[in-house]
């Protein structure tokens, strides 16, 4: 039997608010792209052997080289490119409507921004210094987690 009824079906019409979700997680994927450019050219610099060069502050070079700027043998930028790549990958699968990616991203970017501000703190008054690519890093996890929370207020 042919289905030609004009009424909404519960199966195949999006829940209200779905159409706004997906670009929120279309711009918590885009955002993500310059959060991991930025990890991504930290972690050559630093595998290379590189110096970095600030231009608007001047404290990479104590942050970048401090004790902080490894975990367990591994560069953070490294492990910033990383998230980075997952939360465009979490973000992208939830915009196609995948809901436990959705719920993946939240916890992952939840636990960005932690990170984020602790390490904001070591640079304050441990460091006592700033780097402007982690500052970067930063202000992108932040303005992803804005956009999440947005989402989530307005669903």
């Amino acid at each position: 039997m042919i289905h030609t009824s004009t009424a909404a079906d519960p199966t195949t019409t999006p829940p209200p608010g779905t159409k706004r979700s997906t670009y929120f997680y279309i711009a918590v994927a885009l955002i993500s792209l310059i959060g991991l450019a930025d990890a991504t050219y930290l972690t050559i610099e630093h595998i290379t052997g590189q110096s970095v060069r600030c231009t608007i502050v001047a404290g990479c070079s104590e942050v970048l080289s401090s004790k902080y700027a490894l975990v367990a043998g591994v560069p953070l930028a490294m492990i910033g490119a990383t998230a980075y790549f997952s939360v465009f990958s979490l973000a992208t699968l939830a915009a196609f409507g995948y809901r436990f990616a959705g719920k993946l991203l939240n916890v992952l970017v939840a636990f960005m921004l932690l990170v984020s501000l602790w390490l904001i703190y070591l640079q304050a008054f441990v460091i006592h210094s700033f780097c402007q690519y982690c500052l970067l890093s930063a202000a992108v996890t932040f303005v992803a987690a804005a956009l999440l929370f947005l989402r989530w207020r307005n669903s």
